[in-house]
């Protein structure tokens, strides 16, 4: 395999999100059918492609069978919280939830766990909201410390609903840059981003502000997604279709990570992952699935 002159290897995984309503098992058939050797998984969230909120012994040794049996690895876990909630107790409830989770996340095989800052409208985010995301998240990262298991916080809007179904993306402490400026500085060091630049995309309103340049040297996980305009909000689509430049920012970033295509539409799952990898292909980049 010979890169040519100023081509980027991407090592791809396969997000889960898009995988939501299958069964686990097909989310490993699909994988193997791609060729792909990563693959993400979720614990919560009441979703039939996902864990139980509390994993049974049995419930994690059945998924671990299912790793092993396909040979495919599943080092990133995404886990459903939001550390911006406003009633303190629902939020001590959440911390707890997320920190019980994180230890089945690493009985499953994850070295990564994807959270969210919360998705509490960066126009409602008071100062005590602030302080209550960085006591979260501190006491996340003693947790996984404890196992040495990375964190990486998910670049995401708060998304509402328009009245033809399209999401409408609203800023959040992870989309904006001067908050995301600030999170970087105040969160724990040790805590990344999972940069998701379709979604920083659809908060700002446009593909050119996506903040690489604040965020390449924290950035331990990565999406590739991205959306498109419908009416007054924005439908989420594959790389390729729409005007996000993959194969210009992906050159540009200094992650080394897998790359997990997290194609959203639920109706052409398999389809999606097809026209993102061949978009890929297109672009320049040399698209690689596992390790030399």
């Amino acid at each position: 395999m010979t890169l040519k002159l100023g081509q980027k290897k991407i090592l791809v995984g396969c997000g889960e999100w898009g995988f939501r309503e299958m069964p686990i098992t097909r989310h490993f058939e699909i994988a193997r059918d791609f060729g792909f050797k990563y693959l993400e998984f979720g614990i919560g969230g009441g979703k039939i492609g996902r864990l139980s909120e509390d994993p049974s012994e049995a419930e994690i040794k059945d998924f671990v069978n299912l790793r092993e049996s396909f040979q495919i690895a599943t080092p990133f876990c995404c886990i459903e919280n939001d550390f911006t909630l406003t009633d303190f107790q629902t939020h001590k409830a959440m911390v707890t939830k997320v920190l019980r989770q994180m230890k089945a996340a690493v009985k499953c095989g994850a070295t990564h766990v994807r959270l969210f800052a919360g998705f509490a409208p960066l126009s409602k985010m008071t100062e005590s909201l602030w302080q209550q995301l960085f006591a979260a998240l501190a006491e996340c990262q003693i947790e996984a410390s404890k196992s040495g298991l990375t964190i990486a916080i998910e670049t995401h809007g708060a998304i509402d609903h328009g009245p033809h179904g399209s999401a409408i993306h609203i800023p959040t402490v992870t989309t904006n840059r001067e908050a995301l400026a600030r999170l970087l500085r105040e969160m724990p060091m040790k805590i990344g981003i999972n940069y998701d630049p379709g979604n920083i995309k659809a908060a700002e309103g446009n593909s050119s502000q996506l903040h690489l340049d604040l965020l390449n040297d924290r950035i331990n996980y990565c999406h590739l997604k991205d959306w498109k305009r419908t009416g007054d909000g924005w439908e989420a689509c594959g790389v390729g279709d729409d005007d996000l430049n993959y194969g210009k920012l992906l050159s540009q970033m200094d992650f080394q990570g897998v790359y997990l295509i997290e194609y959203e539409p639920l109706h052409d799952s398999c389809d999606g992952i097809r026209r993102t990898l061949e978009s890929l292909d297109r672009s320049g980049l040399m698209v690689v699935m596992e390790k030399e």
